[in-house]
């Protein structure tokens, strides 16, 4: 149960890295406490939604992070609408098992549309949004992300904005210095989507393998992440 003493926080989680900087970033803030991750899942699938990462690794860095994870249950080729109906019966779990919580964080950086979508679909359910890293630098924020120990591969990729080769690679200096200068350092317009394996945020590393990459909608470069046994 969350301190008394604390403002108890819900976390949007997505298992890339700027869910993993905003989880550091709200655990940095002695007045919260991040009580729970919430995340969309792909029922047919079994995987995170848009990322495609396996329910397997997604569950791997709840317990690493030591925290509980809330599902958004999606159907493949799931509307905006059934979305939405999704999203607010998560919220009623929410109420029910954190009565305390009364604040969502999300990660997003600087799409105003996205912000105010998030805005909207809480308006007016006892909940309020925080976005602890809008409008940081995101350049700052990647090259922070890689200086402070994160581990992380690109598991899909739009290959409209970026080229389908960069699917599986490592995010490191390295890659952040060969992106396009039309592409953000974070991906943050949907260039590309991350799942992070290791980092100050988790108490062990999760270890993967890279599997097979595949182009889906004749747009989206995805690679599949394989767990590895310890």
């Amino acid at each position: 149960m969350p301190s008394v003493s604390r403002l108890p926080v819900v976390l949007s989680w997505s298992g890339g890295k700027d869910s993993s900087l905003t989880l550091a970033a709200l655990r940095a803030d002695p007045a919260i406490e991040v009580v729970a991750l919430l995340t969309s899942i792909t029922r047919e699938y079994e995987r995170v939604s848009i990322h495609g990462v396996r329910r397997a690794l997604l569950e791997a860095q709840a317990r690493s992070a030591k925290l509980p994870l809330i599902e958004i249950a999606l159907d493949p080729q799931c509307t905006n609408a059934a979305y939405e109906a999704a999203f607010h019966a998560a919220l009623a779990r929410i109420r029910e098992d954190y009565p305390d919580v009364r604040h969502l964080a999300f990660g997003d950086l600087f799409l105003e549309d996205v912000r105010a979508y998030r805005e909207r679909l809480l308006d007016g359910t006892g909940f309020a949004p925080l976005f602890p890293l809008w409008r940081h630098d995101t350049a700052q924020l990647a090259a922070r992300f890689v200086d402070d120990g994160y581990r992380a591969h690109l598991v899909a990729v739009d290959t409209t904005q970026l080229g389908a080769a960069y699917a599986g690679r490592r995010f490191d200096h390295e890659l952040l210095g060969s992106l396009p200068r039309s592409v953000d350092p974070c991906g943050e317009r949907g260039e590309f989507h991350t799942f992070v394996s290791d980092g100050p945020i988790f108490d062990e590393p999760i270890e993967v393998e890279l599997g097979e990459i595949v182009l889906r909608d004749d747009r989206f470069a995805f690679c599949d992440l394989l767990p590895v046994s310890p």
